[in-house]
């Protein structure tokens, strides 16, 4: 899905910044299609210093976050790395997937597209940061692109606190975006569905052939949250359910200590008539060490570093 965004190959290292925490980490190769921790550490935030928002201001205090980052980089023995990749809060950013009216392909043009983009992330073209990539048409033949949009002044914030360590940041996505890298290499056997827990709700892409067939991003208390999960599996069961019997959704990857396995199967069940089952980290790549370390930190940046080897 990311191919065309992953190309030359990017670092074997990573940055994850989230609203309480940073990760920083590099991988290493275990065999094929497999990665362990090289090197990583998380360190948590305080808090309001990093407010994830698409529109607003997102880092109160750029010193302070410069001081925690080298902390975080210290702490993993990556000081002398360079080159870098980098996640985001999936607050900071807005996908979605983009459908042009017509099968024309004299009317992809940037002008329509950017039109298209206004209007599914609410900003001017002008002031984002947009990145497409053109994925399998509709069923009518329509085009269509996976699209991602951060405004220009959030990402500035985050570009100049790299600059300042003179660091070259190859590829910079969203959390739940990067997340998705451990879906797609095994998902055109099957649907796919991430759910990726954040402050204030959760993302949702559902991956059907290695691409995006739905995205939702919901906004929602903790306690409204397991709700909204039946009904995005309710749509889902709705929408797709009736279709070809070998694609249809098995497997599903929980990023958020707030997400509780035993809990999603139950609500699967009662939504699907089946229980999904809740992919582990080592079924979808990565090995982790026996360690404190934690998936739900480290799954968006090794996302990102794992582009490292394509």
């Amino acid at each position: 899905m990311l191919s065309a965004l992953t190309q030359p190959n990017f670092p074997k290292a990573a940055i994850g910044l989230e609203k309480n925490s940073i990760t920083a980490l590099s991988l290493q190769k275990e065999g094929r299609g497999m990665f362990g921790i090289k090197q990583a550490a998380t360190i948590e935030l305080p808090s309001n210093l990093l407010v994830p928002s698409f529109l607003d201001r997102n880092i109160s205090n750029p010193r302070e976050l410069i001081v925690l980052l080298e902390e975080a980089v210290a702490s993993a023995g990556l000081l002398g790395q360079k080159s870098w990749s980098a996640s985001l809060p999936s607050n900071t950013a807005r996908s979605a997937i983009l459908t042009l009216e017509t099968a024309s392909a004299k009317d992809e043009s940037e002008e329509i597209l950017d039109w298209k983009a206004e209007q599914s992330f609410g900003a001017p073209a002008g002031e984002l940061r947009i990145t497409r990539q053109k994925i399998t048409p509709d069923r009518e033949g329509k085009s269509r692109y996976f699209a991602t949009a951060v405004k220009l002044s959030v990402i500035d914030e985050y570009e100049t606190i790299f600059e300042t360590f003179g660091w070259k940041t190859g590829l910079i996505l969203p959390r739940a975006v990067s997340e998705t890298k451990w879906l797609t290499d095994d998902s055109n056997r099957t649907d796919s569905l991430l759910i990726s827990s954040q402050s204030d709700g959760f993302s949702a892409i559902l991956l059907r052939g290695g691409e995006p067939a739905v995205i939702r991003t919901v906004m929602c208390g903790v306690a409204e949250r397991n709700d909204e999960i039946y009904r995005l599996l309710m749509f889902y069961n709705d929408r797709f359910g009736s279709g070809n019997a070998e694609n249809l959704l098995d497997r599903i990857l929980l990023v958020g200590k707030d997400l509780v396995p035993a809990k999603i199967k139950e609500i699967s069940a009662e939504a699907l008539g089946r229980a999904l089952r809740v992919l582990r980290p080592d079924e979808v790549g990565l090995n982790l060490p026996a360690s404190s370390l934690s998936f739900d930190d480290l799954a968006a940046p090794a996302g990102l570093a794992a582009f490292g080897w394509r």
